[in-house]
């Protein structure tokens, strides 16, 4: 490890010179890719210590709970401590147990501080995909979004959706005027499939305290890059959620961060794990947003790493943009593990000395094919290394030590506790009730006014003049109770209303008049 790059690995006999990352490309993006159980976890935490050691912060997910052994120093006690300290001997590597500064994350808020976004900032594309929207469901979901720009409604939790998409649906045929169609099935179908992301907790990811990106970008007093890491292996359930929510923070950076060209070493690096998951699937617009982030954010100073089994599982134009490799071994098992392989063997400079294609099959536990930019950014001739062991524990942390880290973060406290303040659903429901309260009062109103419409009382006023005997006219009195003959009476009103816009009709009103007034 020095203050320019960090030590990766080496080689013995039958392995190459050894190999480093130099800090000054740590934001070229990478890829360390292999099958299970070929070390990859291992790979990444070495890589994490690395920038860490350089000052340099860290985001990463911890999928198996394995990682969370970085905030404590490894131990000559381990069961694998003999076996590191042949390798150490061989690549010339003096190991030196020592913890890194962590800060613990968990979207549940059980292994870590809760981390949250707001409904807004997640966006209709990512919440989409998120939903798994069909196309027509999509377009709703984006004119709910700009009805509540438009409105001022703020949109911060599920609950704020919710009641949007309520009132949209209330008004599906304004809003097709509007907007273009908004038929109430899409909105129906958005609403259940919120309820199924509510039951599988991702609820608990919208709201308040939004996340501060600042607090991903914190050093310790000795100038050590902070790692966060966020506990993935309960969010793993939930696949799409982690890609999703993963993608959205790596956006916020992208949008966040001011462009710094080529530093001396990043601002930030951002491991994104089992990435497979983040493309499976994936609509061609968000597919396209991904290849959009990986290659502008290198310009913010971030340096972007994706993990997963194969490098098939990265589309080609995000896995072009990836300069700093690291294959561990790949089963060629069938006909397309075989073209995997191959494919995979490709992506790398040629070494006279070996076949690619058969090294990548070969290497074992803890050994890959790697290749790192050198200068001018010019990708390294693929080595054979074997990677350094960890100077942090190996596995899980103890749980004791946990509580420990989490109670002495810095950003302890600052995101315990939800806060739901005025918003969408807030505001919607102020509406309601003042809508109500004028429907109450209007209907008040008519039946204080006799509740009668202005063509019945006229009907009554004429049944009284064909009935006239020259007597004194009665008083008018209001009507007080419904009676069989007021039924007739309406029910009179509403045919003779509709005779009167017939020539029948008028021929009608014409011989009742001449009756009244004596004429033939």
């Amino acid at each position: 490890m020095s203050d320019e790059a960090i030590f990766v690995g080496g080689g013995g006999e039958g392995y190459g010179l050894p190999q480093t990352l130099l800090l000054k490309y740590g934001n070229r993006h990478g890829l360390i890719a292999g099958a299970t159980g070929t070390g990859k976890t291992v790979t990444l935490q070495v890589l994490a210590e690395g920038f860490s050691a350089a000052g340099v912060p860290v985001f990463l997910s911890d999928v198996k709970g394995d990682l969370s052994g970085l905030c404590q120093a490894g131990s000559d006690t381990h069961k694998l401590h003999e076996a590191f300290a042949k390798r150490a001997a061989t690549i010339g590597w003096t190991i030196a147990y020592r913890a890194f500064p962590v800060t613990f994350w968990d979207l549940f808020g059980e292994k870590g501080h809760p981390i949250r976004t707001t409904v807004a900032e997640m966006g209709p594309l990512l919440l989409s995909r998120l939903l798994e929207l069909s196309e027509p469901q999509e377009g709703v979901l984006n004119v709910a979004f700009r009805l509540a720009d438009e409105e001022g409604l703020p949109l911060l939790d599920l609950k704020d959706l919710q009641a949007l998409l309520t009132f949209v649906a209330e008004n599906a045929d304004a809003m097709s005027a509007r907007y273009g169609l908004v038929s109430k099935e899409s909105v129906g179908a958005i609403q259940r499939r919120l309820l199924v992301l509510e039951n599988e907790g991702g609820a608990k990811l919208f709201g308040e305290p939004a996340l501060d990106l600042a607090d991903l970008m914190l050093t310790d007093a000795n100038g050590n890059g902070r790692v966060s890491i966020l506990a993935s292996d309960r969010l793993m359930n939930s696949p799409r959620l982690y890609a999703t929510f993963l993608l959205w923070l790596l956006s916020e950076l992208f949008e966040a961060l001011p462009e710094v060209g080529d530093p001396d070493k990043p601002k930030l690096v951002f491991f994104f794990d089992e990435a497979h998951l983040l493309f499976d699937d994936a609509p061609k617009a968000l597919v396209a947003k991904v290849e959009q982030v990986a290659r502008l954010i290198r310009s913010k100073g971030v340096g972007v790493y994706f993990i997963t089994q194969n490098p098939a599982d990265v589309p080609e134009n995000i896995l072009g943009q990836l300069g700093n490799r690291v294959q561990h071994a790949l089963r060629a098992f069938t006909a397309k593990d075989q073209k995997d392989l191959r494919m995979a063997a490709q992506n790398y400079r040629q070494n006279p000395r070996f076949l690619i294609e058969d090294a990548i099959r070969d290497v074992g536990t803890g050994e890959a094919v790697t290749s790192f930019l050198e200068l001018k950014g010019i990708p390294g001739v693929a080595e054979r290394t074997l990677v350094r062991p960890p100077s942090s524990r190996l596995g899980p942390c103890d749980e004791g030590v946990r509580a420990q880290v989490l109670a002495g973060s810095p950003v302890a406290g600052k995101y315990d506790q939800a806060v739901d303040r005025d918003s969408a659903y807030e505001m919607l429901a102020r509406k309601a009730k003042e809508k109500a309260r004028a429907a109450a009062a209007d209907e008040a109103a008519a039946q204080r006014d006799g509740g009668g419409g202005g063509l019945t009382l006229d009907l009554e006023e004429f049944n009284r003049g064909r009935r006239f005997d020259g007597g004194p006219t009665e008083a008018r009195t209001k009507r007080t109770t419904s009676s069989r003959s007021d039924s007739i009476t309406e029910t009179f009103a509403k045919s003779f209303a509709r005779q009167l816009g017939t020539k029948g009709g008028q021929a009608i009103v014409r011989g009742v008049l001449g009756t009244l007034f004596g004429r033939r």
